[in-house]
């Protein structure tokens, strides 16, 4: 079964709106990890818009399943790593002020770079992932910086699967699963993934270890909870 890993960032955004400490974080992980989900990632910005560095120190201590912190490998974001040590860091080529990722690696052009990064991580026992385009040429060349993972970007899946072009969607994902297999790689995806899509994306893709979901999962939470939690109220106010 392909596991999946809760991105939290949404949560955080939204305590952080407000000030104090609600959603909580801690305890929010600790359900979400109770529902059955099988890992909590986050993905820290320099600025700290969303998830805090604390915040992964703070997780470190409580989350039980698999633990993926997920960014851009500058010099901040690599100590932090190298502290919290979590079970897989997944190196993401954001800018700074990126809303939120928007392409993979170049792991040709960027060789070296990852190969310093990844060596450095995988000598501390952290489990390596690097973020890529459905690119056959790209998983090929994520093989040669020693990364244990690569993980797919589906944002022109998604994009595609909505408009109705199913096959389309989900091709260039196939051959680039396909060639993660015969480099040794394995395969994790995320980005815009959501209950509308991911059942045909599992289907289809062969030897997909593990999914992250963020947005779209929170939101859906929001849908399919609204109407207990209004009902809840209502019995209050009787």
């Amino acid at each position: 079964m392909t596991k999946l890993s809760v991105n939290i960032n949404k949560l955080a955004t939204l305590r952080n709106s407000r000030g104090g400490n609600v959603p909580n974080l801690i305890t929010s992980a600790q359900d979400i990890e109770s529902f059955g989900a099988k890992g909590i990632t986050i993905h820290p910005r320099p600025d700290e818009r969303h998830i805090r560095y604390q915040d992964a120190r703070d997780l470190k201590k409580v989350v039980t399943t698999e633990f993926n912190i997920e960014g851009n490998p500058v010099p901040k974001f690599i100590d932090l790593v190298m502290e919290v040590k979590p079970t897989q860091v997944t190196l993401v080529p954001d800018a700074e002020d990126a809303i939120t990722s928007n392409a993979g690696w170049d792991t040709i052009k960027h060789k070296d770079f990852l190969v310093d990064v990844i060596q450095t991580f995988k000598e501390n026992g952290i489990r390596t992932s690097i973020f890529v385009d459905p690119s056959e040429k790209m998983v090929e060349g994520a093989a040669a910086t020693g990364t244990d993972r690569v993980e797919l970007y589906t944002e022109s899946f998604a994009h595609l699967f909505a408009q109705g072009k199913k096959d389309e969607s989900i091709a260039p994902f196939i051959k680039a699963a396909e060639m993660a297999d015969k480099v040794g790689l394995g395969l994790n995806a995320g980005h815009d993934l959501s209950l509308d899509n991911i059942k045909f994306f599992k289907e289809h893709i062969p030897n997909l270890l593990e999914v992250s979901i963020g947005h779209a999962l929170i939101c859906e939470s929001i849908y399919l909870g609204l109407e207990n939690v209004i009902n809840m109220y209502l019995h209050r106010l009787k």
